[in-house]
């Protein structure tokens, strides 16, 4: 494999000779649809609180290592807090929530932002001078608003230039990608352009009418204008009328904006490519004859570029590879992608030599399966994770009742087999593996569905992929704080909804809303607490669930009877979801480019055999025996290594981000000096053992390297377009 395009001195004199036409060089123009916002100096050079923008950097805002494994620092006023604030604690809480921070989980000796590019501690606290470029990009209606950060650090090599792509994974902000992409990205001198790819943390209120600026801060619709991050688009009458009957009511930008952003994704990646150069020659370029305007310097021929990023943001990169006609892309590395293909025809996915039950079904359609089965599903003995209820961190240990509610509602429904909720619960697992789910993902489900993180996604995925508008209700569905200790509906707290842009993740996650079941018996309830008017029982809201499961199948789930104008859902908002599905599907040619998909056979948010097996093979069905696409499956490895320093997690599962490096590393060698990429393979990692909460600390013996030359009982291969697991 010849290394990335030409010599960086060859496209130098290339670049230099381009310019000679008699034309004179190209000069730096703003790409269309952006809107630079500001251009700041971050240039700390000791850790510290972070409290202004002079004493933050690019990475930890000012916190370093030391600060990132502490508690966030409180803002001076927690009502009103301040820019550099939102900032810092934005970058903590979006670095803590993609990794490991705590020493024995691999934070400060396989990953940290002290350790340099070769992994050697250098003694500081991490921190990475440089300037940040902040932007939006919107199609002129005003209702998209992709921000985009672009971060220069100071070590940034104009001989040698590199740029990383890092979009937000889940429905994070724009430095959702920070632990990740821009980690490696810094610390080897890279700019790296971050995206919220149309997502972000958009909390819109009605109830006064204010909004997320792009800066973080609130404000009212009016006076923010076109600093708006996301208003819904409601008339004042329809704002009034919708407060009156749903008061404290909230909205998220990711589920309300109407725009799908899913669909544009990889548009959105490209778009943060186009904007990232630009900012690189405005810092580097020549002066032109003007006298005020940069001469362009580096485009996308002198320039590495690595689209490299995880779960949805690893959709975003394997998505804009497919749509890069403009050759903007090197190289791609997607960690645990979100991906969706859009066939399951013509390829098939194999594990052990079997044929698996289930494979390449869209997110909603699995999703919407597991929000059904996974409360009942965690009662299976196999499926228990006492650790959950015994440490009191996911809320299983209250829920179980309701659980067991669910699992009799779904059989006196005949969505279930069996007499007791023991034999219900084994039913329920074995429906989830047989839809896809494995036994390796058997201990997850408990915490998946304690998070709500099936109830929050197919609720927020409905309206995103059907374009809802706030006030439909959608499944009798909307988003609120709620009570912990009842599920109602409460006003949310003046300093929760302040600072909500550092500590909340774009999700109905509680921080600050979350869903609710508005058609709840006794009245709107929180989904956790709901009582479906048809059970009559504290069964999880289950009625709402059985309703999203019909927007995606255009069925309903009991009766198998289609939906129609007059049912509840109905079939033109059925319509609406399955047409929003459609959008976002990817087409599986990736245009020849080198790319990376990691991803933990434990996964049991987006599991493997629905998104990176069955890409791969689809991949290979699209690209042919060609494909440079490599595919690495990491046991004991699940989806959110934000979940590994609760006991439970510690001693079960490694950390799939130490693989994540390893494909950047190994994608960075590859397009600069031409080094193959390692074979697709099965990584047996260990996990640490010892008690809950106790484990050893990692080291190597837990987490192996990818191999260059993987045993045949490792590798990953194909039979024409099946792609063979091994077990």
């Amino acid at each position: 494999m010849t290394p990335h395009r030409l010599t960086w001195q060859a496209a130098a004199v290339l670049t230099a000779l381009a310019g000679c036409g008699g034309d004179g060089p190209d000069l730096n123009r703003l790409p269309a649809g952006v809107t630079q916002h500001s251009v700041t100096d971050y240039l700390a050079t000791t850790a510290g609180t972070g409290a202004t923008a002079a004493a933050q950097d690019l990475l930890t805002g000012g916190l370093g290592k030391t600060g990132l494994a502490a508690a966030a620092p409180a803002p001076a006023d927690a009502t009103a807090p301040t820019v550099a604030e939102l900032r810092r604690n934005a970058l903590h809480s979006n670095y803590r929530g993609l990794v490991d921070y705590t020493a024995g989980g691999g934070y400060g000796t396989f990953y940290g932002p002290h350790l340099d590019a070769a992994g050697a501690a250098t003694g500081g606290e991490g921190l990475v001078p440089g300037r940040e470029y902040l932007a939006s990009i919107d199609d002129g209606s005003g209702a998209q608003r992709v921000t985009v950060a672009v971060q220069i650090p100071r070590s940034f090599d104009t001989s040698a230039p590199c740029l990383v792509l890092g979009p937000s994974s889940g429905s994070r902000g724009v430095y959702g990608a920070i632990g990740v992409a821009a980690e490696w990205a810094l610390k080897r001198g890279c700019a790296v352009a971050l995206t919220d790819a149309g997502k972000g943390m958009g909390l819109y209120d009605p109830a006064d009418d204010t909004v997320h600026q792009i800066d973080g801060t609130r404000a009212t619709r009016s006076a923010a204008g076109a600093l708006s991050h996301f208003a819904a688009s409601l008339t004042e009458a329809a704002r009034s009328a919708f407060n009156a009957a749903f008061p404290n009511r909230l909205a998220l930008k990711h589920a309300h904006s109407q725009q799908n952003p899913e669909k544009d994704w990889g548009r959105d990646t490209l778009a943060a490519a186009r904007y990232a150069l630009y900012a690189l020659n405005q810092e580097y370029g020549a002066t032109s004859f003007d006298g005020t305007t940069k001469e362009v310097r580096f485009t996308p021929r002198n320039t590495l570029v690595i689209a490299g990023a995880v779960s949805n943001g690893g959709a975003a990169v394997l998505r804009a590879a497919e749509q890069d006609t403009e050759g903007l892309i090197d190289g791609v590395v997607a960690g645990e992608p979100s991906a969706q293909p859009a066939s399951t025809g013509g390829y098939g996915v194999r594990a052990g030599g079997t044929a698996v039950p289930a494979f390449g079904k869209p997110l909603f359609d699995y999703f919407t399966f597991a929000n059904l089965y996974q409360p009942c599903a965690a009662l299976a003995p196999s499926a228990t994770m006492a650790e959950a209820s015994t440490y009191n961190y996911i809320p299983t240990f209250g829920m179980a009742a309701r659980a067991a509610n669910r699992c009799g509602a779904l059989a006196a429904r005949g969505l279930l087999a069996g007499a007791t909720t023991a034999d219900q619960a084994a039913d329920a697992l074995a429906r989830l593996r047989a839809y896809g789910w494995t036994a390796d993902t058997d201990t997850m489900h408990n915490a998946h569905y304690g998070l709500g993180n099936a109830a929050i996604i197919t609720m927020m995925y409905a309206n995103a992929y059907g374009r809802f508008a706030l006030d439909g209700n959608v499944c009798g569905l909307s988003l609120a704080a709620a009570s912990a200790a009842t599920g109602e509906v409460v006003p949310v707290a003046a300093s929760a909804k302040a600072q909500s842009f550092a500590t909340g993740n774009g999700t109905a996650n509680g921080a600050p809303a979350t869903v609710v079941y508005n058609d709840s018996v006794g009245g709107a309830r929180s989904w956790a607490f709901g009582i479906s008017p048809t059970s009559g029982t504290a069964d999880l809201s289950l009625d709402s669930a059985l309703c999203l499961r019909a927007l995606a199948t255009g069925m309903h789930p009991s009766s198998g009877a289609a939906l129609t104008a007059a049912s509840t859902p109905t079939l033109a908002q059925s319509q609406a979801v399955r047409a929003g599905m459609d959008e976002v599907l990817l087409n599986g040619d990736l245009r020849g480019k080198p790319a990376v998909i990691v991803a933990g056979r434990s996964d049991a948010l987006i599991p493997v055999n629905h998104s990176a097996r069955a890409y791969t093979a689809y991949n290979r069905l699209v690209e042919g025996g060609g494909t440079r696409l490599r595919y690495i499956e990491v046991t004991h490895a699940q989806h959110f290594d934000g979940f590994l320093p609760f006991p439970g997690f510690d001693n079960r599962f490694v950390p799939l981000h130490v693989y994540f490096l390893s494909a950047m590393d190994a994608m960075y060698a590859h397009l600069k000096s031409g080094t193959a990429l390692p074979p697709s393979q099965v990584v047996r990692a260990t996990p640490r053992g010892g008690l809950p909460g106790a484990a050893p600390a990692l080291t190597t013996a837990n987490v192996p390297p990818v191999s260059a030359a993987p045993a045949a009982g490792n590798a990953i291969t194909f039979a024409g377009t099946t792609v063979e697991i091994p077990d």
